[in-house]
């Protein structure tokens, strides 16, 4: 029917008119997993930024500390800081190298500075102390191994003229290095002392139940610190300088892991310790304190347990001196050391914590029986 007329109301018309001015906006295929890879990609760029330790201030260099101790130039063009004490070298009967342990230095050789004068002066002692790598004021080696520093002791000695023989005396993580010395370089030792060793909770010859019992008297945050640096080294910067939680208890000075005699030890020492550490980390963390526990917790050649006498003749001894009461270097699996090497002349110290060798009158008695018990 031609001619028919429809009425359109207004609302229909305006409802019409919106339609037709719509478009229909379609995202381009795929773009959300595009954005969700570059958010990855930059969620990874931070992580890495985060994990990523800065570069050591090298002693010397023009943003870095200044040199103010004797120092050597080792083979692989690394300087290696030192201190000596005692009679003059030239004339020293008996030479012996101190390796100081975690967060310390060449400025910490207790065993040395607290010997008496008599007592070096008898026995012609001279003793060198070192800053071991990135450390005070020697250079970080990012190739740092479980031989490498007893590599450096020999090339120091030689560099000194110190002769064919000396002895060695290491601490804590120190006592590491004297392992390492006994492996790598036994005919250059007259004679060793490990003081409350630190040890590898991953040593391949040690029984699983030594090993866990001496792991489980650790605090729960210190386990954690010991399985990152073993397990995710990539992650030990970041573990140890995070504030969202507590990482090492001994960084953090953390009072529970002291044994009573060690927390005597410390307030008599507290003020001479406090003004011998301020150079301890000057060139960074990572270099000397987080290295100290990659290499330390890391992957062994060896273990104490393949170690051979070094003195199958009573030419020389190897002495271990450990506190019962040691909260920090758990003393379980350095006894099983003892039981299972019997050339070991072991010492177990009833009532000692971790910081026996700082106690009045204990730097004496090391000495004497380094190097005169033997010969008693």
């Amino acid at each position: 029917m031609a001619g028919v007329n429809r009425k359109i109301s207004a609302a229909s018309a305006r409802a019409h008119t919106r339609k037709s001015n719509q478009r229909t906006f379609k995202l381009p295929p795929g773009i959300f997993k595009k954005i969700l890879a570059v958010l990855f990609v930059g969620i990874l760029a931070w992580i890495y930024q985060v994990i990523q330790p800065p570069p050591p201030k090298i002693c010397g260099s023009p943003d870095g500390p200044p040199v103010t101790a004797p120092r050597i130039r080792l083979k692989d063009k690394r300087y290696l800081a030192y201190k000596e004490h005692g009679v003059p070298r030239d004339v020293a009967k008996n030479k012996i190298f101190y390796v100081h342990g975690f967060n310390s230095g060449r400025l910490n050789a207790h065993v040395a500075t607290t010997l008496s004068l008599e007592f070096i002066e008898e026995l012609g002692v001279y003793i060198v102390s070192f800053d071991r790598p990135g450390y005070g004021e020697s250079d970080p080696n990012p190739k740092q191994t479980v031989k490498s520093m007893a590599l450096d002791i020999e090339e120091l000695a030689d560099q000194l003229g110190l002769g064919f023989k000396f002895y060695v005396i290491g601490y804590s993580m120190g006592g590491q290095v004297i392992w390492s010395c006994l492996k790598y370089i036994p005919k250059r030792l007259a004679g060793a002392i490990l003081l409350a060793p630190a040890v590898n909770y991953w040593w391949l010859h040690f029984p699983a139940n030594v090993s866990n019992e001496a792991f489980n008297q650790k605090s729960s945050q210190d386990q954690w610190v010991i399985r990152v640096a073993h397990y995710a080294l990539w992650l030990v910067y970041w573990w140890n300088t995070q504030k969202l939680f507590p990482a090492s208890s001994v960084l953090a000075g953390n009072s529970d892991i002291l044994s009573s005699q060690d927390k005597e030890i410390m307030s008599q020492i507290y003020a001479r310790k406090k003004s011998a550490s301020e150079q301890v980390t000057q060139q960074g963390e990572f270099e000397s304190l987080h290295r100290d526990l990659i290499v330390g917790q890391g992957a062994w050649e060896f273990d104490p347990l393949d170690l051979e006498n070094p003195f199958p003749n009573n030419e020389g001894f190897v002495h271990l001196w450990h506190g019962d009461q040691d909260r920090i270097v758990p003393i379980t699996m350095n006894r099983y050391i003892a039981q299972q090497l019997p050339w070991i002349r072991y010492c177990e110290l009833s009532g000692a914590g971790h910081f026996f060798p700082l106690a009045d009158g204990t730097s004496n008695a090391i000495i004497k029986a380094l190097l005169v018990g033997e010969k008693q």
